[in-house]
This record gives C-alpha cells, sequence and structure tokens, in this order.
C-alpha cells in the first residue's frame, strides 16, 4: 500500500472512530514534501516525507492526521507574535497531543506529550517552559515553518454545530480552545445550522464501495442535495403576520440552496397537508388549518410516511403537546419566542 492510500485509509478510520478530528481532516490539505525528515503542519496544510509515512502504521498516521486537524482548529499559529519559534511549536505540539491522548489516540514514540500540561491553553504552557528553558533556545528560528495560515471560520463553525448535536466532540476542546462569543443574527444562525447539513454528510447505506470488497465498512459521502423536512404549525395560536414570517423564510431557503428536496408538512394538532418541494418550485399553496397544537402528529406522520430525514425544522411558537419519545433525527425548532421546557432538539429565537 503506497503512502496516498496509507492516508485515504487512516483519515477513513479517523472519521468513523473519532467523527470530530475526522471531519477536519478532510478538510486539510496534504502535499508530499521529501524534503522534511518526518511530517509538518501550517495552518490548513499538512506535509509529509512518503518515506516516513511508508515506514508507519495507520495508527500513527491517524494521529498525525487529527494532529493536524487540532493545529488547524486551535489556530496557535495566529495567537502570538512568536508563533514560529521552537518553544511556541513545543507548547502547540504538548497541548494538542495531550487532547489527543486524552480522547484516546495512541501517541507515536517520539511524540511531544507531558500530562503536567493537561487541559492547559498554549499561552499557559509557552510561559512554563519560557520559564524553564534558556534564551538561546527560544532565540532559534525553525527552518519548517511554512507561514501559510489560511483558516475557514464558517466551515469550522459548521462542523462543530453538526458535532456537538450529534454529542461528537472531543473531550477537553473547551479547555484548550479560546471562546469566541459573539451576537449572531437569528437569520444567520439559521443558515449556520442549515449549512451543516448540506456539505459533507457521511452515510452508511449505502456504504463507500471502494473498499467494501476489503472487507472495510466505511460511511459514503451523499451529494450537494439539501433534502430537510419542514413543519409549519398553522394552528389559531399562529397570527397572519407570524405565518407569513414563517413562510418567508422557507422562500428564502428555497432560493438561498440551488440544489434541494425539502418535504413540506402544515400541522395544528393534526397534518393538514403534505408537499414535495423540488429546485425551481415556488411556494405557493393554501394554508390549512387552524386548530389546536399537537406537536405528536407530525413525528407521528413522518414515522408512518416519510424516510426520516436528516433534519426537521418545525416552524411554531412552541405551545403544544410535544411526543414522549425523541426521534432519531435532528429537530430546529424556529419560534417567536425562547421555548420553554424544551423536550428535545435545539431552539433558534426569531429575535
Amino acid at each position: 500500500m503506497n503512502s496516498i492510500d496509507k492516508i485515504s485509509q487512516a483519515k477513513s478510520k479517523l472519521m468513523l472512530e473519532y467523527p470530530y478530528f475526522g471531519t477536519i481532516a478532510s478538510s486539510l490539505n496534504i502535499e508530499v514534501k521529501n524534503d522534511i525528515q518526518s511530517y509538518q503542519n501550517s495552518g490548513d496544510k499538512l506535509y509529509y516525507n512518503n518515506q516516513y509515512i511508508d515506514s508507519v502504521d495507520s495508527e500513527d498516521i491517524e494521529f498525525i492526521l487529527a494532529s493536524a486537524s487540532m493545529h488547524k482548529v486551535l489556530n496557535h499559529q495566529n495567537r502570538n507574535k512568536k508563533s514560529s519559534s521552537k518553544l511556541w511549536q513545543l507548547a502547540s505540539d504538548l497541548v494538542v497531543n495531550s487532547m489527543l491522548v486524552s480522547n484516546g489516540l495512541e501517541l507515536p514514540i517520539m511524540a511531544n506529550y507531558q500530562d503536567r500540561f493537561d487541559k492547559m491553553y498554549v499561552e499557559e504552557v509557552y510561559t512554563i517552559l519560557e520559564s524553564e528553558m534558556s534564551d538561546e533556545y527560544e532565540e532559534q528560528e525553525s527552518q519548517d515553518i511554512v507561514e501559510d495560515l489560511s483558516q475557514d471560520e464558517e466551515f469550522m463553525q459548521q462542523i462543530i454545530q453538526k458535532l456537538e448535536r450529534n454529542n461528537s466532540l472531543p473531550k477537553d476542546l473547551e479547555y484548550i480552545s479560546p471562546s469566541k462569543t459573539k451576537s449572531i443574527n437569528w437569520k444567520d444562525e439559521l443558515y449556520r445550522y442549515i449549512e451543516s447539513y448540506d456539505k459533507s454528510l457521511y452515510q452508511f447505506f449505502p456504504p463507500n464501495m471502494k473498499y467494501l470488497y476489503m472487507g472495510i465498512y466505511l460511511p459514503s459521502l451523499q451529494s450537494d442535495l439539501l433534502h430537510i423536512t419542514i413543519a409549519i404549525d398553522t394552528s389559531s395560536s399562529i397570527d397572519e403576520d407570524l405565518l407569513s414570517l414563517f413562510l418567508s423564510q422557507i422562500e428564502s431557503i428555497m432560493q438561498h440552496y440551488p440544489n434541494y428536496k425539502i418535504d413540506l408538512i402544515q400541522a395544528d394538532d393534526r397534518v393538514q397537508s403534505y408537499d414535495i418541494f423540488l429546485n425551481g418550485d415556488t411556494l405557493n399553496y393554501e394554508i390549512k388549518g387552524r386548530g389546536a397544537t399537537d406537536f405528536r402528529a407530525v413525528f407521528n406522520y413522518i414515522d408512518e410516511n416519510i424516510a426520516p430525514p436528516t433534519l426537521l425544522i418545525y416552524f411554531s411558537d412552541g405551545d403544544g403537546i410535544f411526543p414522549k419519545d425523541i426521534p432519531n433525527y435532528d429537530v430546529l425548532w424556529v419560534s417567536n419566542k425562547s421555548i420553554e421546557n424544551l423536550a428535545f432538539g435545539d431552539n433558534i429565537v426569531m429575535v
């Protein structure tokens, strides 16, 4: 097996066992660079020596990919003016490797790791190392760092949001990733949420046929079709203004995505209509309902009549009867007020 195949196999295995690391690794630009000894991280790039990759096993390559992924996520290169120094690189490696070890990845021989630095920020580790090492060591500049520090913040945010909903975020991420809290417009939040279902969606049925003959069962990558289910609360508690706002957002979704299939359900205490909208269709139909609100009707209808979606977006005021059982798909409630005692799913408030 050549180095390209070994990296591809390790990346696929990482995706299965550690979805967060594997998803980030899938976005890396990986290139051969035989004038380095082993491998080298630089922003969103991972360089490797062919002979080195040929000499190590799959677990080591998984660790290398996961390490490069976390260096990208944490953006250590841009967090200090001395980011090209060997000391800063060492601090960065110690922080990343500590996290990978805590998540169960096997540490390669000669990798930098000390458990005393567990759950520390890179700045903390750097300060400790600086106090312990000589000025001569700090003044030496690394010759291996390539100043290509590109970051795709939106892509990274989508991955974090998606995997957080699936409880797939790695351990200790909160200790080493500085928080970036900022106010986000609810419409932007809605689109970011949807975007995480529009890109790089992996599924197990059908499997990836490339490796199936080898007995390796891997997920396959879906097309760029956005396929979601949307439910509209048409009960009597939804006034005309709120209903118009719901419909305008659905129209915006249809205009925003060039390739979509939307299963649209109208419901109050029972399902009033079910329609399918495809590329180019216009949102033009009669509103039905105006009774009480029973969310169970929509979930029962999906169970009995529609293939389980990856995402259900439910536009409602949140006042109604929730199902007792949590569905096996993600649910986003878009409402005009915060839904108290939300039974399951996430809630975006239109304020």
